[in-house]
C-alpha cells in the first residue's frame, strides 16, 4: 500500500523552558536560528527543520492534550548520522553536552552516542561501524 504521506518536514518539539531549550539548540548544537517569537524558535539543523514550542505554544497548537515539562519519560528519540562520532562527542561535551551513553559499539553494526535536550527529548548519534553511511 502507497503511503499518501510525504517526508517529515518538520520535527516539532515541546520545551518547559523555551529559552533554555533554544540557547541549548543554538549554542550547544550549533543550529541556525531562523526565526523566533515569545512561543516558538524555528532552527535549521544540517537542512533538518526543528520547532521549538513553549507550553503556550504547544496547547495552542495542538490543544491540551500535550505533555512539555522535564521529568517526562522520553518516548523516542532524534538520530543524526555522523561520519567520526568520536569527534562530534568531544566537540558537543566541550560545549556543554552531557552525554547518557556511548559511545559504544553495538550488535547492530553502529557505533551510538546518547544525550537529551533540556526537556528530556534523548538525541542519538550513530556512524556505521563498516564505514558506509546509512540514509
Amino acid at each position: 500500500m502507497d503511503s499518501p504521506l510525504t517526508a517529515i518536514a518538520v520535527t516539532v518539539l515541546f520545551c518547559a523552558d523555551l529559552d533554555a531549550s533554544t540557547a541549548f539548540y543554538r549554542d550547544a548544537l550549533g543550529a541556525a536560528l531562523v526565526n523566533a517569537d515569545p512561543q516558538s524558535a524555528f532552527f535549521d539543523l544540517a537542512g533538518s527543520k526543528i520547532l521549538l514550542l513553549s507550553p503556550a505554544g504547544a496547547v495552542d497548537l495542538v490543544g491540551d492534550a500535550v505533555a512539555t515539562g522535564t521529568g517526562t519519560p522520553a518516548t523516542g528519540e532524534l538520530v543524526c548520522f555522523v561520519d567520526d562520532i568520536d569527534e562530534v562527542v568531544i566537540t558537543l561535551a566541550r560545549r556543554g553536552v552531557v552525554f547518557l551513553r556511548g559511545p559504544e559499539d553495538r550488535r547492530w553494526g553502529m557505533r551510538t552516542a546518547h544525550f537529551s535536550d533540556p526537556d528530556g527529548h534523548v538525541w542519538e548519534l550513530a556512524q556505521s561501524l563498516d564505514g558506509r553511511h546509512p540514509s
